[in-house]
């Protein structure tokens, strides 16, 4: 079996992760923040760990600004749905995620003013076009880090000058970049960072978060939902302090020791070290590709400008019957489709029939690549098995 769906989620994970959920699990196992016992102290230590560990990573200002949420999509309405009222502006980009767009569109519907910005035909975004965008003031500006249809990264560092010379709130999702791409809350001039736990980070699934910067006030974002946070116990108003008045409910603590475990194993192998081989991995598959009659790539075609995920199509194939034959006849596991981001399919030109995904991770080798390869080219000669 070859893996070739690291976008969707990264597999395998280090050992250290699965090690952290079981040692939790089987060792700690009690409620963090609930109780003063031993076990639920340790519990609590582990999350706290954890959240100095992010922080850091992001350049964020305070691990106690570090929200924990089942997801990336779930940081992303809570931060959007928070701040933006009847009557806010918001502008985003013409290759986001419906994590971005479906509660964009729900809120439109709401009241609030909503401008896409387009990019270009590979994914790119001319950072020129967004600052005409803000002639109008925006409330906020929220744009994913890197594409997950091409791996088009996106010039975060310099939209977020332009942003923070506005005035408006800048929203990252770093869904498809957190652990592989270099992103600093402070560097970046970045006031709300969302980040999913199961993909370069390492974690499990189940795990994600969004970080407050500086500026932002917590009391003048409202929580998606309210509830027992084991503090304040005495009242039946939400907390206002950070991060309860957004963590209501028993947090998902065996996945948080998986993801400081997954974060530790990126720090130690080196996040530059594992982008760099990433894209020497996916230049190699599109050099190979490339040379395939009647196949397309899409995304920029110099790998430094994308992450390691490049999406295709081949002249005469439809996409689900490649990945279909790529599963069942090769073992070679890829995405195929809409990818939840029609807005950028429409973009590159692919919608709505979509792309072939492959994505590497750290763990894909050469013969991974080589192989995909060869069964693509048989694909399209006729020949496959």
């Amino acid at each position: 079996m070859i893996y070739l769906d690291n976008a969707a989620t990264s597999f395998p994970k280090p050992a250290g992760t699965a090690q952290a959920v079981y040692d939790f699990l089987t060792r700690t196992g009690a409620n963090p923040g609930r109780s003063a016992h031993g076990l639920s102290l340790e519990a609590a230590r582990i999350v706290y760990e954890a959240r100095e560990a992010l922080n850091h990573f992001f350049g964020g200002p305070d691990p106690l600004r570090v929200i924990f949420t089942h997801n990336a999509t779930y940081g992303l309405n809570m931060a959007l749905k928070g701040i933006l009222k009847p009557g806010s502006r918001v502008i985003t980009t013409g290759m986001e995620h419906n994590a971005v767009m479906r509660p964009l569109r729900s809120l439109e519907k709401e009241g609030i003013e909503l401008a896409v910005v387009p990019c270009g035909r590979d994914g790119t975004l001319d950072p020129a076009d967004l600052k005409k965008a803000l002639r109008q003031k925006a409330d906020v500006v929220v744009m994913s880090a890197a594409s997950n249809v091409t791996g088009t990264i996106m010039p975060v560092g310099e939209v977020g000058a332009i942003v923070r010379e506005k005035g408006s709130v800048f929203l990252v999702d770093s869904a498809q970049a957190g652990g592989v791409l270099p992103l600093d809350m402070e560097k970046d001039k970045i006031d709300l960072l969302v980040f999913t736990g199961h993909k370069s980070l390492y974690g499990p699934p189940g795990t994600g978060g969004l970080i407050f910067g500086s500026r932002i006030r917590e009391t003048e974002v409202s929580p998606l939902i309210e509830g027992g946070t084991g503090s304040r116990s005495e009242t039946e108003e939400q907390p206002q302090f950070l991060p309860d008045r957004f963590e209501s409910g028993t947090c998902n603590a065996a996945g948080i020791a998986g993801l400081r475990a997954g974060l530790q194993w990126l720090l130690e192998r080196g996040r530059e070290v594992i982008l760099k081989e990433e894209q020497r991995q996916s230049a190699r598959l599109a050099e190979g590709l490339s040379g395939i009659p009647g196949l397309v790539l899409y995304g920029p075609a110099d790998a430094s400008m994308r992450t390691g995920v490049l999406s295709f199509t081949l002249e005469g194939h439809e996409v689900s019957e490649l990945g279909e034959v790529l599963d069942t006849d090769y073992g070679i596991l890829t995405r195929v489709g809409l990818h939840c981001a029609p807005s950028a399919h429409r973009t590159i030109g692919t919608f709505p029939s979509g792309t072939v995904r492959m994505s590497v991770g750290a763990f894909t080798g050469d013969e991974d690549i080589d192989a995909a390869v060869r069964a693509v080219e048989s694909l399209a000669a006729g020949t496959s098995k």
